[in-house]
């Protein structure tokens, strides 16, 4: 027998009047979750912002890159560069990668645009293809052979929408062959990723091509977009007082990134930059010189002799683990190392390995016999197991850093400097 119930003067049973109870309480915790929901997103959105004036703060206090050039500087939510309208992109891209990469979930927009920051003009879409709008609603894309390379790529931004768009401006790009894009570098993006995810730590990293006046340029290219030879990234872990950085070659690449690394001085003198200008000069120079792969990169990627320690090199010298980075740049480098092999060829010519033996060499010397009368000893036995400074242009061969040396005096012992 149902119970009833006096509502508002009338007579109503209690299961309805109950159900009803119910489905107002419900509404009201509905309505406290949306509530909270609300206020969850503001606050998410509040936090984005400190996180983004914080990565400005934080590459203000070290220090954007400098040269002895006029540079317009572009500030946008995550990172800075530089744009050079010669070349129609960046001289450089400056960004931290937060460990809030771990939980980012943005996905990637892909909304390449125009940069409206840049007073000349950034570089646009037709300057690396033309694309055609058919009957169908479709597009039929007229490509010239380039990626829209990312400097900073948007995966480093996946903790904030607004961030990862603006990775996706004109200015932050650069004509890449998709086997270089699409491989080496994106590998060597993931595992820089990847050292902040496992070592959780904040990274402040440095992207930049390397530009000169003699680049050719995309043939269609609409604004004359330059097309480097080299790109080089670099990492500054403050947490750990250490750094790293690579200069890649713009090809295919099949050696280990670790062929690759170098001194944060060497990318430097390549570039002819400052790097960190803010950073105190002791804790600037004790960085920036040393080099230590380890640990950077998994044993996968870490495929070198061992090289000379930067600390024992001559000044302006490199061990052979920076010299890839200068094949065929028309200047004359100096390279350290420890000949651990030698061969003397039938003919007379005269070959050298340095740090690692045939036939995994990473860098050798070639001394013709047109050649050895300048030397006042035998090359193949004197140096045989020292270490041993070359100074000449960097060529490659068969796919090795290598030098020609044609005089004796291009050529000094370690211990003798």
């Amino acid at each position: 027998m149902l119970h009833n119930l006096k509502v508002l003067g009338l007579l109503v049973p209690s299961s309805i009047c109950f159900g009803q109870v119910q489905t107002i309480e419900m509404d009201a915790i509905n309505q406290k979750l949306d509530s909270i929901e609300v206020v969850k997103t503001n606050l998410v959105a509040e936090l984005e912002v400190l996180k983004l004036n914080w990565i400005q703060d934080e590459i203000n206090t070290i220090g954007t890159p400098k040269s002895n050039q006029e540079e317009e500087i572009i500030t946008h939510s995550a990172y800075k560069l530089s744009y050079n309208e010669t070349h129609e992109q960046a001289n450089w891209v400056m960004h931290i990668i937060l460990t809030d990469i771990v939980n980012g979930n943005a996905s990637r927009s892909n909304d390449f645009r125009e940069d409206p920051l840049v007073n000349s003009g950034s570089a646009q879409e037709k300057d690396y293809f033309l694309k055609e709008l058919k009957a169908d609603g479709s597009y039929e894309y007229d490509g010239y052979g380039y990626d829209r390379g990312h400097l900073a790529p948007s995966a480093d931004f996946k903790w904030s929408e607004k961030a990862l768009s603006e990775s996706f401006f004109y200015s932050n790009m650069s004509p890449q062959i998709g086997d270089f894009n699409r491989i080496k570098w994106a590998k060597l993006e993931s595992l820089i990723r990847e050292y902040v995810i496992s070592n959780e730590v904040n990274l402040i990293i440095v992207t930049a091509p390397v530009l000169n006046d003699n680049l050719q340029k995309i043939e269609r290219s609409n604004n004359g977009v330059s097309i480097p030879e080299y790109f080089v990234k670099v990492a500054l872990d403050l947490k750990n007082k250490r750094g790293i950085g690579f200069i890649l070659p713009h090809q295919k690449i099949e050696k280990s990134l670790a062929s690759f690394s170098v001194s944060i001085d060497s990318v430097e003198a390549l570039l002819g930059y400052d790097l960190f200008t803010q950073l105190d000069s002791l804790l600037e120079i004790e960085i920036e010189s040393s080099f230590n792969p380890q640990g950077w990169l998994p044993s996968s990627e870490n495929g070198k002799g061992k090289a000379i320690s930067f600390k024992k090199l001559p000044k302006n010298s490199i061990n052979t683990n920076g010299a890839e980075g200068f094949i065929n740049d028309g200047r004359k480098h100096t390279v350290c190392g420890k000949v651990v092999s030698t061969k003397k060829h039938e003919k007379g010519h005269v070959f050298l390995n340095l740090d690692k033996k045939f036939p995994n060499q990473v860098f050798s010397i070639s001394i013709f016999n047109s050649s050895i009368h300048n030397f006042d000893y035998e090359p193949q036995i004197y140096l045989k197991d020292q270490e041993v400074c070359f100074t000449a242009k960097i060529g490659e061969y068969n796919g090795t850093a290598s030098m020609v040396i044609d005089n004796g005096n291009q050529v000094k012992l370690l211990g003798d400097y």
